[in-house]
């Protein structure tokens, strides 16, 4: 039986051609756009405590509050409740536009690629990961910032030395129980806006693009190079969307691992207001050393495994129910 990993292009298919990768211009985007949105936020819901963690824990000086995931998650909900691991959540879920921006620069980048005759599959998905990376940060880094400064609230209330205070909420917001998550944000806006102007809301900007530009073609690079792996190797019978979703994961670990430090530096200068990434870096080296590299790391390996299990899951399985009608049978599941 035929098969390709490209994708046809608009090309006559022949009998039992098998598509691999469903490209952009095989999709009715009236309902993928949507149901796009939908499995994004879904994931982002249901892995949100995770990332919420995960920032916390990249904040913390050595173990000042926690001794890892479990830890963090036991003391937040216990000090601050369930909704305690949604601080920021709604702030953040607003996100989920540039989402749109990102998928639709990706897909069409690798398709511009490939009428460029450029059809090796890796490298498509590395440079669109960094095109619809540059995109989809210049949308996200104020949200990002407004969030988490939001998800370190809460922390004062249970947090007695005054130097762990400023350390956790450094602009000194009051988060007491019973203020609306509105005033608390309109708070952090104001005093944003003080503190550095408008330019406070892309702080970090530079840092978040060396970290997810990377990290978005990496991942992308690594999810096309795992997957063609698995095509050669697995049975026919197998599951495509299965070979996709572990592709998926197992790029989202060799990712994060590459990454974690730059993902530490980012967070520290968006939420610790360090005026440089060397700054940002030095002061992490001079706290942790060689714990660095691990610091936060297995949260945000979990975070990342599960996210790319969920988005892979949803993104490969809402192409499939999008497919234009001439397509569908040379889809496989």
């Amino acid at each position: 039986m035929k098969t390709s990993v490209e994708g046809t292009m608009g090309e006559k298919l022949p009998p039992g051609f098998i598509i691999k990768s469903i490209e952009w211009d095989m999709m009715d985007k009236v309902k993928f756009v949507p149901l796009s949105i939908l499995s994004s936020f879904s994931v982002r819901c249901a892995l949100y405590p995770l990332t919420l963690i995960k920032t916390r824990l990249q904040i913390q000086k050595h173990n000042a509050l926690y001794n890892g995931m479990l830890d963090a998650y036991v003391k937040i909900y216990k000090g601050e409740g369930f909704s305690g691991l949604y601080r920021g959540f709604w702030l953040s879920s607003i996100q989920l536009v540039s989402g749109v921006f990102y998928i639709s620069i990706y897909e069409d980048t690798r398709q511009i690629l490939a009428r460029r005759d450029i059809l090796n599959s890796k490298m498509r998905s590395f440079v669109a990961g960094a095109a619809a990376s540059v995109v989809g940060q210049s949308i996200v880094v104020p949200f990002d910032v407004l969030s988490q400064h939001l998800m370190m609230m809460g922390l004062q209330n249970n947090v007695k030395d005054k130097g762990l205070k400023v350390a956790f909420n450094p602009l000194e917001i009051d988060a007491s129980p019973g203020r609306s998550k509105f005033a608390i944000t309109m708070d952090v806006i104001r005093k944003i806006l003080k503190v550095d102007g408008i330019g406070g809301f892309y702080r970090g900007y530079f840092a978040s693009l060396s970290v997810y530009v990377p990290n978005s073609s990496l991942w992308w690079g690594f999810y096309q190079l795992y997957q063609d792996q698995l095509f050669a190797i697995a049975p026919v019978w197998v599951s495509q969307l299965l070979i996709q979703t572990i592709s998926g994961t197992l790029g989202g670990f060799t990712t994060v691992i590459i990454t974690n430090p730059l993902d530490i530096v980012r967070t520290r200068m968006q939420v610790q207001r360090f005026d440089s990434m060397a700054l940002a870096f030095k002061g992490l080296w001079k706290e942790e050393g060689l714990k660095m590299f691990a610091k936060g790391l297995s949260a945000r390996l979990i975070q990342s495994a599960s996210y790319s299990f969920g988005i892979i899951l949803g993104y490969e399985t809402i192409k499939r129910v999008s497919v234009k009608e001439e397509y569908k049978e040379y889809v496989r599941w």
